[in-house]
């Protein structure tokens, strides 16, 4: 049986990512709204062959609606998804904005499936960063107890939404041409350059980014003592994050034995080829469901083999945006 679905922010680069994610996993639909802003209204979109006109987001658009997949940015969802709630929708967020509300599961469907159960109208989606490293460091964590994650992010534009990927292809024309670098979306030059994630720093000295991944995943892994850092970078690279992961555990632990755990991980791909040396690179994620663990090795600055370094590429679209809220959304049916 089929539902009633919504997406609000059809038009950004994660609402366009819904709506093939949608048809490729032939997601049941008897309809669809197709939610933006006012500056989007009228806009013609193509579903399954399928025109659709973009309407107007707002308190009243979720009459009859099942599901509404929100990825309108955080005011938007604070604004509107009580109202979906209100009309008899589940909201599925993309959003920052629930994320840490004791009330609202926060969820990775390889990890929580049953935190869903719980859930009182909104399910929020994690963060990008945390999704893309949580996939392969739950299934370690689940056999052997993670103590403690280094991250540092290596975070590709489309996490800074459609306008900041337009803008760095743009920049990177004008660098080449010799001429000023644009920087109207993306708060400095992202072309031939990276630069720390331009989230705002905290009192800890710590950016907003880089704390998501602490708490967000301390809540899905129901693990408040799990000690986590983070270094958050943006990088010019289209639309795959990398992420550089220590991990410390409980007990002893092989490369040979972490790779073995991950190869039966739901959701990950290893790409481990040593003799090559060929790991994940975001061009291999890119477009891709699973995200992609290489460069698997002891870190031999811990004694008693108790800590193993991981090289993470994932698509920040797909895994780390639609698919993990349509698989979400699956679970709902």
């Amino acid at each position: 049986m089929g539902k009633n679905v919504a997406i609000a922010g059809v038009t950004g680069a994660v609402g366009q990512e819904f709506l093939g994610i949608l048809a490729e996993r032939d997601f049941p639909i008897d309809s669809l709204k197709m939610l933006a802003s006012h500056r989007s209204v009228g806009k013609k979109i193509a579903f399954k062959g399928k025109e659709y006109t973009v309407e107007e987001l707002g308190a009243g658009s979720f009459e009859r609606v099942d599901i509404a997949l929100f990825s309108a940015g955080g005011a938007r969802s604070k604004e509107f998804a009580s109202a979906a709630v209100a009309a008899g929708a589940v909201v599925v967020d993309n959003s920052s904005a629930f994320r840490m509300d004791g009330d609202v599961p926060l969820v990775i469907p390889e990890i929580n499936t049953g935190a869903i159960d719980g859930h009182k109208g909104i399910i929020a989606n994690p963060n990008c960063s945390t999704i893309i490293a949580n996939v392969p460091v739950w299934p370690l964590h689940k056999a052997n107890p993670v103590k403690r994650m280094i991250v540092s992010t290596y975070q590709a534009a489309s996490g800074a939404g459609q306008a900041a990927m337009l803008e760095m292809v743009e920049q990177a024309k004008e660098v080449l041409d010799g001429r000023p670098v644009t920087c109207n979306t993306l708060k400095y030059q992202l072309a031939f350059n990276l630069y720390n994630h331009d989230s705002k720093i905290g009192d800890n000295g710590y950016n907003e980014e880089e704390m998501k991944m602490v708490h967000e995943t301390r809540k899905i892994f129901n693990c408040p003592e799990i000690a986590i850092t983070c270094t958050c970078v943006r990088v010019p690279v289209m639309r795959a994050h990398c992420e550089s992961i220590n991990l410390e555990f409980t007990d002893p632990i092989t490369p040979a034995e972490a790779r073995d755990i991950l190869s039966l991980a739901p959701g990950v791909t290893v790409v481990d080829d040593v003799e090559n040396n060929r790991f994940p690179m975001p061009i291999d994620a890119s477009g891709k469901d699973d995200c992609l663990v290489g460069r698997i090795r002891q870190d031999e600055s811990v004694p008693d083999n108790r800590a193993i370094n991981l090289w993470v590429a994932g698509d920040q679209l797909r895994k780390g945006a639609a698919l993990n809220a349509v698989q979400i959304a699956e679970k709902l049916l």
